[in-house]
Formats: structure tokens, sequence, C-alpha cells
């Protein structure tokens, strides 16, 4: 079924503003039902979870249709998932639990391809344990992570590798299949950061071989929250700190106080307006399937026809063309033009495409941006061709007058 962007882009009232927004990296623009959703779970009566009132169903049901919904995206079981504000904080807390069990002379490995919130929170609890921290490098040139890369620093101490599914400042996909079949190998866990892949591409947490899988429904058309998936069976092993009589079953444990049932109304929201992108039957797994297909075919038009056009606007640099598979990310500087001024000059023409690190420091660091970064130009599920073309006419002009 083609992809029609025109009737997608009527359903976000943001658009109405009419600026061309490449900012999806950071956070998209969210659908009118989305947000109905969110104000639909404040103006009615929740309670805290339970089976007596009907605003103790109302909460429970919101909670058990978030976690179902969340597991038809990501191919997981509803069980094993669990909420939490962000991805930093769900990961910071798997960090410190996990590291309960870590002893002088056990290793983790982490990647310079990473945003920091897949990397600071194993550092720091790998150095309160006394734990080595190995470091995987990737290709500056092609921005991309090796499997051999990673295999090379595993061993029989190995206890956990995280690593990205997509790098948020360059797209750049690793092999995450080839290096879980490494990791486990290895009789380690694997830590998977989520959040740059999943608004662009279909997850399936069996296939990728991810031990734990973290992303952040804002950056698919949701909510602010974040979103942790593992086999049940997995977490059952694990336990953190919790107050004493707060719920010990899983996912309950690892979520410390009341969730905010808004938040988690707005994120099945989002996740059946992705199953609904384009038209199809079925059940939610495979509309979502169907339509993330056809938006991959979409965001990749829309990514080949910034690619080319960068390439022929003379000054302009552009970060990681990898050889490998890519999300619709560009990572870009002007010649003779500071990253912030290239941003601001885009946003005095309704152009949002902002410029930094975006939090992956080390990456930015290893491209030879310091911590200044670059111009990043992301496609979102309501990017057409008029907005990739004002990217490029901004970016021509500010050019031009270099």
């Amino acid at each position: 079924m083609a992809y029609d962007v025109a009737a997608v882009r009527a359903c976000f009232p943001a658009l109405d503003e009419g600026a061309a927004h490449f900012d999806g990296p950071g956070g998209s623009q969210v659908p009118e039902r989305v947000a109905r959703a969110v104000a639909g779970a404040l103006g009615s009566a929740v309670s805290n979870r339970g089976v007596e009132t009907a605003a103790e169903r109302r909460a429970d049901r919101i909670v058990t249709e978030a976690r179902q919904a969340m597991a038809d995206l990501l191919g997981a079981r509803p069980g094993g998932v669990v909420f939490g504000r962000s991805m930093t904080q769900l990961t910071y807390d798997m960090a410190r639990t996990l590291a309960k069990d870590w002893r002088p002379g056990d290793e983790v490995v982490v990647t310079r391809l990473d945003h920091d919130a897949n990397i600071r929170p194993w550092v720091q609890a790998a150095e309160a344990r006394g734990v080595t921290v190995r470091w995987a490098d990737f290709d500056p040139g092609r921005g991309e992570l090796d499997v051999a890369e990673i295999a090379g620093l595993l061993g029989e101490r190995t206890r956990l590798v995280a690593v990205t599914a997509a790098s948020n400042l360059l797209g750049t996909r690793p092999d995450v299949p080839a290096i879980a079949e490494r990791v486990h190998a290895a009789g380690a866990l694997l830590y998977v950061d989520g959040v740059h892949l999943t608004p662009h591409a279909p997850v399936d947490l069996a296939r990728l071989g991810a031990d734990f899988y973290a992303c952040s429904p804002y950056k698919f058309l949701g909510p602010h929250l974040g979103v942790l998936a593992a086999d049940p069976a997995l977490l059952e092993t694990i336990h953190p700190d919790k107050l004493l009589p707060s719920a010990d079953a899983v996912p309950e444990r690892f979520e410390l106080g009341t969730l905010p049932y808004e938040l988690l109304a707005g994120t099945t929201a989002a996740v059946d307006f992705l199953a609904d992108l384009v038209p199809g039957e079925g059940s939610r797994r495979d509309r979502l399937a169907a339509s993330m297909a056809a938006l991959q075919t979409h965001e990749r038009s829309m990514l080949d026809r910034l690619d080319t056009g960068l390439a022929q606007i003379a000054g302009v640099t552009s970060y990681g063309a990898a050889t490998r598979e890519r999300t619709p990310t560009t990572l870009f500087s002007v010649d003779g033009v500071k990253p912030a001024e290239v941003y601001r000059f885009l946003a005095g023409r309704g152009v949002n495409a902002p410029a930094s690190n975006f939090y992956a420091l080390e990456c930015s660091r290893r491209l030879g941006l310091g911590d200044t970064g670059a111009v990043r130009a992301g496609i979102a599920p309501y990017t057409d061709a008029s907005d990739v073309d004002r990217l490029l006419e901004g970016v021509r002009e500010l050019a031009r007058r270099v």
C-alpha cells in the first residue's frame, strides 16, 4: 500500500504553524489522536490500580493496554515491558541493579558510537564496583561499528555489552543480531539502545537478540516516557531496590511509584497511529509490520533527496555515509559557519534542524567535531519533499554567503 504523506501530515496540529521539522530525533511532533488520548485519561476518573471501582479498573486497563501496545511494537511479551520516566532513567536503574552482582576483574563493553545514556550509566556503575570498562571504536569515515570490533573485546569476564541499534547522531545501524550472537557466546548480556531505531524500522526483540531493549515513545509520535523490554523470565532474576510495600511482581518491581496513566494512554494511541499509517488488516503486530515497511520506503526517499541535495552544495560536509543500513538521519556542517549559526539561519526560515552533539558526546569527538557537534536533520513520518527542499534552499543560501 502506498504511503500517503499528505494524509499523515493532516493528523499533526503542530504542522499548522508552518515549520519544516527535522528535529524528530530529539522528539517528534504528536498526532491529534495521541493528544486526545492523553487528555481523555486526564479527564477521566482514575486512581491507583485495582478492581473494585471504575477509576481503579480504568487505571489498570490503561496500563495493561500500554504494555500490550509496546509488546506489539517491539515483538516483546507484555509481562516484560517496563515503563519509566525516560530511557536514561531506566538505564541508570538497570545499571545500578545489575552491578550489584559484578566483581572486581569483571568487564563491561561500551561503544563510542552510542548516546551517552547507553555509556555513562554503565561506566559509572563499573567504576563503583571496580569493574573494567572496555571501549569499542567505530570507523569515523564510514560511521560504522564493525562486529569484529566488539567481538575482539569479549572475554570470560565480560558481564554486559551496551550498544545502540541506531546512532542518534549519524543514523548508523550496527549489526545487532551478529553482535548478540557473539555476546551470548561469551556468556554476557546485551543491552540495546533502541531509541533512534524504533521510530523508523520494524523491531523484533527475538531477531535482534537483545536481552534488554530501551526506547522512548516521544521519539515515535508519543508522549515523554521511557520503555524497557526484556524477557519476563530474565527480569524475574533481577532484584532492584524498591519500597518494601510496593509490588514484587514483574514488571511492576522495576516501576518506582505510580505510573503516569495519561502518558501510557498516549503511548497506546501512538502505537495505534503507527499501525494505521497505511490501510491494512490483521493483528496490530501485522499492521505495524506493513506500516513500518511503507514508512521506511517513504523516509528513505526523503533521505535520498536530502543527501543528494546536500552533496551538490559547495562547502557542505556530511558525516557518516554508512555502507550498511542507516536511519533517515543526516549530520552535516557548512564550511566557515558555526553549527549554531547554521541552526539559527535555518530556524529564521522556518526550518527546524538543530545543531549539537545531541548527547552522543563520544561519537562527536571521534568524528573530530569536538563537543560542538554539527547540524542534524532527521526525517519523520510527516516529512515531505517540500520540507526537504526548504532545508536545501536554506543551506544553499547560507553557503553562497560564505
